[in-house]
């Protein structure tokens, strides 16, 4: 979480205080609306992946699903050239099973799965503290119930599907939806 400085915070506050408007938030459209840390700390724009179809997933290193990374890793080799890209999502909300410092993480995902797809810093995904991306992708898709829910985002950065842990990368249900959006 960035913190405003003092005199930002005043520009910001300074309409309605004086009894003017308040400033307009604009609400996210499309995915890629956001900009987040990657887990090596580096802010990076969501715009960058405009165009292309997204599969995101709150991903944990000591769950039972964890060996979906591999899946994960295999669906992104097959289709990132027809244009998708997997993005990782690192959280520790559900059982404590993500509680590694991002280079823990980041050396776990590379060795033990190969992992060449983007991680992103660990946030929460649910709850009163959800980053506002999830609060964008949860919008009439509900929030995770545990580690490795996907949401499947089209072309247009608009949800299109979620699908909860138990389906696996490789299942055809997953499959099928990722190939339709794709095309």
């Amino acid at each position: 979480m960035r913190l405003l400085p003092l005199a930002a915070m005043l520009l910001v506050l300074a309409p309605a205080a004086a009894g003017g408007p308040a400033p307009e938030r604009k609400a996210p459209m499309s995915l890629y609306d956001f900009s987040l840390d990657t887990l090596a700390g580096k802010p990076q724009a969501l715009s960058a992946y405009r165009g292309k179809v997204v599969l995101a997933v709150n991903v944990a290193s000591a769950c039972g699903y964890t060996p979906q990374y591999a899946g994960l890793e295999k669906l992104y080799q097959r289709y990132r050239d027809q244009g998708l890209v997997v993005l990782g999502f690192p959280c520790n909300q559900f059982g404590g099973q993500e509680p590694g410092t991002p280079a823990e993480i980041q050396a776990f995902c590379s060795t033990t799965y190969g992992v060449t797809f983007p991680l992103f810093a660990k946030l929460d995904v649910k709850g009163p503290h959800q980053a506002p991306v999830y609060q964008f992708l949860t919008k009439g898709f509900g929030e995770p119930q545990w580690n490795f829910h996907k949401y499947l985002v089209g072309r247009d950065g608009r949800v299109l599907q979620a699908f909860p842990s138990k389906v696996a990368p490789e299942s055809p249900e997953l499959t099928a939806a990722l190939e339709a959006a794709l095309k």
